[in-house]
């Protein structure tokens, strides 16, 4: 859905991704590309004795991989703009596949050339469960940026 131009977008435009199963190896290359080394992330033993029984994947990890399964259409797309209300509504844990729903819930003007556009964007498991929601913007452009390859 933000693979359209902003002037393409309309209130309550829906979009749903394919799946992605998270791995043992997205969480410990978030870790090690993050610092986050918290226990309940990377060590399975005290993770079992948690409230989960088990490790949880790091909520920086479901949005960022949320929201890139939504498929940005880079000459559309100037900037991301921001994020709000971001909650984790459930626990993520490795070998859980996610697909990303969203929906446009505001479009504002900004500029000759350019709208930000809002959509409720949500993470929901394999379960059916919502794992993540939050309210996703982007700066886009009102016309495709086109560069000819002789450029």
């Amino acid at each position: 859905m933000m693979n359209l131009p902003y002037g393409e977008l309309a209130i309550g435009q829906r979009a749903r991704s394919r799946g992605r199963t998270i791995t043992e190896t997205d969480v410990v290359n978030f870790c090690m590309l993050t610092g986050n080394w918290l226990e309940i992330h990377a060590n399975a033993e005290f993770s079992a004795k948690s409230r989960y029984g088990q490790r949880v994947v790091q909520g920086g990890l479901v949005f960022v991989i949320s929201n890139a399964l939504l498929g940005f259409d880079s000459e559309v797309v100037e900037a991301f703009y921001g994020v709000d209300r971001l909650r984790f509504l459930k626990p993520t844990f490795i070998g859980d596949t996610l697909h990303a729903e969203s929906e446009v819930i505001a479009l504002r003007d900004k500029g000759e050339a350019h709208g930000v556009a809002t959509a409720l964007l949500t993470a929901v498991n394999q379960r059916k469960e919502r794992v993540m929601s939050c309210e996703f913007s982007l700066l886009l452009r009102r016309e495709r940026l086109i560069v000819s390859p002789d450029e």
